[in-house]
């Protein structure tokens, strides 16, 4: 006969869990000179949180392995769209970096670059790569990276340049179709990708707004300018990527899509379609046009830039670039290696750790949802909630303390959707009305994707603070999006705006 288990055993076979990947992910050097943590990558811990919990279940809770591994299936069933998508996104982003889609958003997003407007360049072009890659990991470090850059020669606080680098990524990232983090909140949460993304406006275009503003009277000291490292970089694409405002139609396609409520496989199917007619007519083969959509694209020309050590080979290929430069050989170097970073991606095999991830991460959820860790757990604490205002901040709380404690960015989004998802499934409120399940995932997004950044032992913080040689405690204050977001969420919930019912969710 199975066991109930008591909410004291729920929290603690929780923070087992969560002490076991915090261990297994984080590597964090003590000033003594030791480590803590293992620095693996988090399907491993995560392997023995499930298998932990599994055990609690079996001899504890005398649950049968038959329920668990039906729980895990089930767990895994709900994110099979999610996977789906995501290696449509990797087909994706494959073929638009092949066809210049991504080359040209970044060449015409560093065109609004000026010395006045730094920091609010240093934003918009950072949401523009951003959303163009769904990835801020790749834009900190690469674009990221040449901002930093550009801001030590101007004299400019690197921190300050850090926090409104990060802001664009993760707000490009946060609303790109293209995301990891934006496909896997609606499959956990039960919502669609693209009102996923129109529910997101309500909260995060407000607290861009507000970054932007704040960037434009910060960076009205600025003073002198980069221009030749932009140049460089524009003639780099050139060199690589045929630049052409006929990029900007596989976009528009998902846009107008998404915009007509077409489901999002379909949408993001007509976008891959665009671009590999894109790819064709501009003189690409057939066989190399849909290599990508596989193994993705490996750039020809920027990673011979990469290896240019000299000033007679610097000169041979700035002959035949469209605008003079002034550079030295290293940084012609750099940026090379910089652009052979961020365009050598895309591909099904891009997506083949995420989706080990998620199934994982998954796995532990169907455990503790069949154990019914979960529910004690959110029984207790729905006992103090009485109102949408609660359980939204309920949900942007448990996000960030996931952050925290579990140091992954997926599992802040994983763990907490599992567990609110039957609270935002069942709960009648006093309207009659229950909240669309795209409430759940803008919440999760809100916090849990958003604050990653901001904690100096979580994955996201240790890589972005690394790549852009600031720590994470110093550009944190500036990292207006990052943390405005979370209350500008709960104040707009409180005031009664962007709040969408399931009735109403069509």
């Amino acid at each position: 006969m199975c066991k109930r288990p008591g909410l004291s055993l729920s929290i603690f076979v929780l923070c087992i869990s969560a002490l076991i990947v915090t261990f297994g992910v984080v590597d964090v050097e003590l000033s003594s000179g030791s480590h803590f943590g293992l620095g693996l990558p988090a399907q491993v811990p995560l392997l023995f949180a499930t298998i932990f919990a599994a055990l609690v279940g079996v001899f504890w809770l005398h649950q049968s392995w038959g329920d668990l591994e039906k729980g895990m299936a089930g767990a895994i069933q709900v994110s099979i769209q999610a996977i789906i998508i995501l290696v449509l996104v990797g087909c994706l982003v494959g073929s638009w970096i092949q066809s210049g889609v991504v080359a040209t958003m970044i060449y015409y997003g560093l065109e609004v670059m000026t010395a006045r407007y730094f920091y609010l360049a240093s934003l918009i072009i950072s949401v523009v790569v951003a959303l163009a890659t769904g990835c801020c990991w790749t834009t900190s470090s690469t674009v990221g990276v040449a901002l930093i850059g550009i801001s030590a020669g101007l004299g400019l606080p690197l921190p300050v340049t850090a926090g409104f680098v990060i802001s664009g990524a993760y707000f490009g990232d946060k609303v790109s179709p293209l995301s990891d983090t934006t496909n896997l909140a609606p499959a956990v949460s039960g919502s669609e990708l693209f009102e996923h993304v129109r529910a997101m406006m309500y909260t995060t275009l407000p607290t861009l707004l507000i970054t932007a503003v704040i960037a434009f009277f910060m960076g009205s000291s600025a003073h002198g300018s980069d221009g030749g490292r932009i140049a460089l970089i524009q003639n780099m694409m050139e060199a690589e990527f045929n630049i052409s405002l006929w990029a900007f139609i596989p976009p528009l396609i998902i846009l107008v899509m998404a915009s007509m409520k077409i489901p999002a496989i379909p949408g993001i199917v007509a976008g891959i379609m665009g671009s590999l007619v894109l790819s064709l007519v501009r003189g690409s083969t057939p066989h190399a046009t849909l290599e990508v959509l596989f193994s993705g694209y490996v750039p020809e020309y920027l990673g011979k830039f990469a290896e240019v050590a000299t000033p007679e080979a610097m000169s041979g290929f700035m002959q035949t670039f469209s605008q003079s430069v002034d550079v030295t050989p290293e940084v012609f170097s750099q940026v090379g290696g910089l652009l052979t970073q961020l365009f050598t991606r895309g591909g099904m095999t891009s997506m083949l750790e995420t989706i080990c991830l998620i199934v994982v991460a998954l796995s532990l959820g169907g455990i503790m949802e069949v154990c019914g860790f979960l529910d004690v757990i959110l029984e207790a604490l729905m006992r103090h909630v009485k109102s949408v205002t609660g359980i939204i901040a309920s949900v942007l709380a448990s996000a960030f303390m996931a952050n925290v404690f579990l140091s992954e960015q997926y599992l802040s989004i994983i763990v907490p959707g599992r567990m609110f998802k039957r609270a935002f499934d069942d709960t009648v409120w006093p309207n009659g009305k229950k909240l669309a399940p795209v409430m759940l995932s803008r919440s999760l997004e809100d916090s849990g994707t958003m604050t990653s950044v901001l904690v100096p032992w979580n994955t996201c913080g240790v890589y972005v603070s690394s790549v852009l040689g600031v720590a994470t405690l110093d550009y944190l204050p500036y990292c207006f999006t990052n943390w405005l977001n979370p209350f500008v969420a709960l104040a707009l919930t409180a005031l009664g705006i962007g709040i969408i019912w399931k009735d109403d969710s069509d």
